[in-house]
């Protein structure tokens, strides 16, 4: 996309910018409470574009601070619970727990089918999928393969089910849902909750099925393989059952 090819900070001032010209040209025609939501709308929206945390925070929060900072409209003090409602709308707190929108680059998996084969028709899951990269990158590894995506952010879960149409993309907790019907599950977390996702694979996932990571290992766990992604990530590889570490 190319927003994701612009130089930082170009992608912020495009959003702020659009932000900005939304906010000015909707006070004519609504009071400027609704044109603040629309233009936190579409700064919260525009977040998701980000490659980091802290720059997809900076996209959402720039249009509401430089409105507050210049004092350019007059609002009732609860509407500036407006970019913070938004923000939990997108980014709910429990999701927080968990990785934040961390997109799997487009070719991180190019390799990951010859190291870890699948039957035609078998079903992989994106354990948290974000707005779909995941899913992107699944599909270009595995063309033939029944895609699934589960995102517990319903506005991120939509954005991802308009960009994989092709793939079933469910609002649902990742940590509830059984894996026991996928042959392959996909993860981008955080390294806090591998283990936690290493126990739930081993528990549900069957004998000669894949747990696969990108960027972050299972603690006290040997892969099977390991890949090198474009630009340097580790693909690491599991396969059930989990060769686990001798103490």
């Amino acid at each position: 996309m190319l927003a994701l090819r612009m130089p930082w900070p170009l992608p912020a001032l495009v959003a702020w910018a659009c932000a900005w010209l939304i906010f000015v040209a909707l006070q004519r025609e609504v009071p400027p409470v609704a044109a603040l939501l629309v233009a936190c709308l579409l700064g919260t929206a525009a977040s998701v574009l980000g490659d980091s945390w802290w720059r997809r925070g900076l996209i959402a929060a720039g249009f509401p601070l430089s409105l507050a900072l210049l004092g350019a409209a007059t609002l009732p003090t609860w509407a500036w619970l407006v970019p913070l409602a938004l923000l939990l709308l997108v980014y709910p707190l429990n999701a927080w727990r968990d990785a934040p929108l961390f997109p799997t680059p487009h070719h991180a998996l190019q390799s990951l089918a010859s190291q870890a084969p699948l039957p035609l028709g078998a079903r992989v899951l994106d354990a948290g999928s974000g707005v779909g990269d995941g899913l992107k990158a699944l599909r270009h590894a595995y063309p033939a393969a029944q895609l699934e995506g589960i995102e517990w952010s319903w506005p991120l879960r939509l954005l991802c089910a308009l960009r994989c149409p092709w793939a079933r993309v469910r609002r649902a907790d990742m940590w509830a849902e059984d894996w026991s019907p996928y042959r392959m599950v996909y993860l981008f977390q955080r390294p806090e909750s591998m283990a936690r996702a290493a126990a739930k694979a081993q528990a549900e996932l069957a004998t000669g099925a894949w747990l696969v990571s990108l960027e972050f290992a299972v603690p006290g766990v040997l892969p099977c393989a390991q890949l090198r992604a474009p630009g340097g990530r580790v693909v690491w590889l599991y396969r059930m059952p989990l060769n686990r570490v001798e103490a």
